[in-house]
């Protein structure tokens, strides 16, 4: 394989690993942000460098999973540079329109797309498996999320100081931003060089390294916009729902992270924001804004896949 070539699929990759910290970063902290808890600026730093952390510490069993258990054949280098750029193209025009979409649900699309393309053997079983946790994620964090905020309304009442539980509640907003950005970075280093990593050109902790650097970047450029939908367009928030929405989404990350399963921060975000309104009643949470954000959830993957799809086959036809 030519330097070019290496070049040019590190650099998709690296792509891909913007779109996630743009596209995602900002559900880290869209809680803490619509609660007028934290400045964007300085929430989106924070998460910048656990981001790098959890993706350096815990981003191993993903990467095994987008880079070997979706297609049991080994792909080729012009296979692998057309699902990460037709992956990252779509979630960049998403974060642009400011809607939370999946990264996780457009590389995993587009890495069956370019395996169906060549004519490998593509795991359903495993995609089924993927597919049934991205139903299970944001149903998860929304019920965590739920009885959390429930049972936080209840200390509260029973608080004899207001301020001091303000204290304590405002530090676990903190913390749980950390933790949600550690589990993105967890969760989502597969989907930037899960694909490059069966081609073996580029060292592991050399890619590691890189794309980890490559979300924070994402999350420092790009991010504000789905912040703002995250934390203001779907439902109030007050600083206990912010703490509730945060570490619900952090804990079902990190467990799917566990079991090397790439689920979707948006979704697990905005499950656990959708669990704090339900507690106040459905008419506070925005229905209008709960459809757009998963037609976006179901065009991802069929959308990716089908364009990295018919990309791959026009370079094999004309290549």
């Amino acid at each position: 394989m030519s330097l070019g070539l290496i070049i040019l699929i590190t650099v998709a990759g690296l792509y891909v690993g913007w779109n996630i910290g743009a596209n995602d970063s900002g559900n880290c902290i869209g809680a803490s942000v619509g609660a007028g808890l934290i400045r964007y600026r300085t929430g989106i730093i924070a998460v910048s460098i656990f981001v790098v952390l959890g993706a350096l510490l815990g981003g191993g069993n993903v990467v095994k999973t987008v880079g070997k258990g979706i297609v049991t054949d080994p792909l080729s280098a012009y296979a692998v540079l057309a699902a990460l750029i037709c992956g990252g193209i779509f979630v960049t025009i998403a974060t642009f329109l400011k809607v939370p979409v999946s990264t996780s649900q457009s590389v995993v699309g587009g890495v069956a797309g370019v395996g169906l393309a060549s004519d490998l053997t593509v795991n359903f079983g495993k995609l089924v498996t993927i597919v049934e946790c991205w139903i299970l994620c944001p149903i998860m964090s929304c019920i965590v999320s739920y009885f959390v905020y429930r049972g936080l309304r209840v200390w509260l009442r029973r608080m004899k100081s207001t301020k001091l539980a303000e204290r304590i509640l405002m530090w676990g907003v903190l913390v749980s931003a950390g933790y949600a950005a550690y589990s993105l970075g967890a969760n989502n280093l597969g989907n930037a060089i899960g694909p490059i990593v069966v081609l073996d050109v580029v060292d592991l902790i050399l890619l590691s390294v890189l794309g980890s650097f490559s979300m924070a970047v994402g999350a420092l450029t790009f991010g504000r916009g789905v912040a703002e939908t995250v934390g203001k367009s779907i439902t109030k928030l007050d600083l206990p729902g912010a703490f509730s929405a945060q570490v619900s989404a952090a804990f079902g990350l990190h467990f799917f992270s566990m079991i090397g399963i790439p689920v979707s921060t948006s979704q697990a975000i905005v499950g656990s924001v959708l669990g704090v309104g339900l507690v106040h009643g459905a008419r506070t949470v925005s229905k209008r804004k709960l459809i757009e954000i998963v037609i976006g959830w179901v065009a991802t993957p069929l959308v990716s896949g089908s364009v990295s799809f018919a990309v791959y086959t026009l370079i094999m036809r004309f290549g």
